[in-house]
C-alpha cells in the first residue's frame, strides 16, 4: 500500500462519517435530478430461477440460502442490472424517466484490497430509452450528466470544509480498442493507468467483446449490457495514484443484440428465464443503466487511501496491521 502523503489529508473517524453522509445525499439528489430518477425500494436476495440475477463477470460464486418456510433456494444479489430493467416495466415508467436504489451485496470472491470489498453498496438506476437513443453519443451524455454530478458533488463538500480533491469535468472518452492499440504490450489494467494517469477523468467504451488480440479489456455478462454500448467511468485517484472505477454502466441489449451475445458466450440455456424472454418478446422496455459505487465515491472525494476507511466491512488480519503502520484508521 504506497500513499502519495502529501495528497492524504488526515480526518477522524466521526469527520470521515459526517462527510460521508453528505456526500451520498448530495449525489442521489444530483443523479436524480440529471437523470430524472425516482427512488424506489430493492430485493437483498432473489430466487434462483428467476433468472434476474447479475452474473457480473460470469465466474464469481454466489452467496446463497433456504429458507424455512418453503426451503425455497434464494441468492443475495451480485447487482440489480436485471431486476431495475424488470422493475421499469412493472413499475411503467415512461420514455426518458427512470429509477434508482440502493444496492449492498455480498460479493465472496471480490478481491480485498485498498478498492475493493466483500460488501458491496452501490447506486444502481435504469432508465427507459428508445430503439433511437440506443447510440455512443446518447452513452456519452449519460456519462457526461454522471459526472457532472460527481463534480457537483465534490464541490459541495468542499463548501462544507473538506478541500481535499479537485476532479476534472472533462471526460476522455476512447474504446478498449483504441485503448489496446495505444498499449499494446501493456494489460488491460496497465492500460487503464497510462490513460487516467494521462486525462484524469475518463470512459473506456466496449467492454465484453473481444479485441483484435482475441481477448476482452474485461469481462461482463452477455445478457444486460450491449458490448458495443457500454463502459467502465475511471477517475485518478491521486493519494494511491492508481485509477478509481467509480461506474460501469451501459445500454442494455435489445433482443438483437442478446441473442447474438449468448451464442458467443454458449448460455443458450438462460434464454429460459422470464426475464431473458421479456427481452426477445419486448415486453421489456429498452433501457440504459449502471451501478455507481458509493464507497468507491466516498473514497475518491475524500481522498481516502483505503474503502474501509469510508465503509465497515471484513478486513483480515495483514490488512489491519497494514493500515495501522500506515496510520490509517479503518470504520
Amino acid at each position: 500500500m504506497e500513499i502519495v502523503k502529501e495528497k492524504y489529508v488526515k480526518l477522524t473517524v466521526l469527520e470521515k462519517q459526517k462527510y460521508i453522509k453528505l456526500i451520498k445525499d448530495k449525489f442521489e439528489r444530483e443523479l436524480a435530478k440529471r437523470l430524472h430518477l425516482t427512488r424506489v425500494s430493492a430485493p437483498l436476495f432473489v430466487t434462483k430461477e428467476s433468472g434476474l440475477q447479475d452474473d457480473l463477470n460470469g465466474v464469481e460464486r454466489r452467496v446463497g440460502f433456504d429458507i424455512l418456510k418453503d426451503g425455497k433456494e434464494l441468492e443475495v444479489v451480485q447487482s440489480l442490472a436485471k431486476w431495475k430493467r424488470f422493475a421499469l416495466a412493472k413499475y411503467h415508467i415512461p420514455m426518458h424517466k427512470g429509477i434508482y436504489t440502493d444496492m449492498t451485496a455480498i460479493r465472496r470472491d471480490d478481491l480485498m484490497d485498498e478498492l475493493h470489498s466483500i460488501y458491496v453498496d452501490q447506486w444502481d438506476w435504469e432508465k427507459v430509452i428508445s430503439k433511437e437513443d440506443r447510440t455512443i453519443s446518447y452513452l456519452k451524455q449519460t456519462v457526461i450528466d454522471i459526472v457532472k454530478a460527481i463534480v457537483a458533488t465534490s464541490k459541495f463538500v468542499s463548501r462544507k470544509g473538506f478541500k481535499g480533491v479537485k476532479l476534472s469535468d472533462k471526460v476522455h472518452f476512447i474504446t478498449s480498442e483504441e485503448l489496446l492499440k495505444m498499449y499494446p504490450d501493456k494489460t488491460p489494467k496497465e492500460r487503464e493507468y497510462e490513460i487516467v494517469k494521462k486525462y484524469k477523468t475518463v470512459f473506456i467504451i466496449g467492454i465484453g467483446g473481444a479485441l483484435s488480440d482475441g481477448k476482452p479489456h474485461d469481462l461482463r455478462a452477455p445478457d444486460y449490457d450491449d458490448w458495443t454500448l457500454n463502459g467502465d467511468l475511471i477517475f485518478y485517484h491521486e493519494v494511491l495514484d492508481t485509477p478509481l472505477e467509480v461506474s460501469s454502466m451501459g445500454i442494455r441489449v435489445d433482443k438483437e443484440k442478446l441473442l447474438e451475445q449468448i451464442k458467443i458466450t454458449k448460455k443458450k440455456e438462460r434464454l429460459e428465464y422470464d426475464f431473458h424472454k421479456g427481452i426477445i418478446s419486448e415486453t421489456l422496455p429498452l433501457s440504459i443503466g449502471g451501478g455507481i459505487g458509493q464507497s468507491r465515491l466516498c473514497e475518491l472525494l475524500l481522498g481516502r487511501a483505503h474503502i474501509g476507511e469510508v465503509q465497515a466491512s471484513y478486513w483480515d488480519e495483514e490488512t489491519l496491521k497494514a493500515c495501522k503502520e500506515k496510520g490509517i484508521e479503518l470504520l
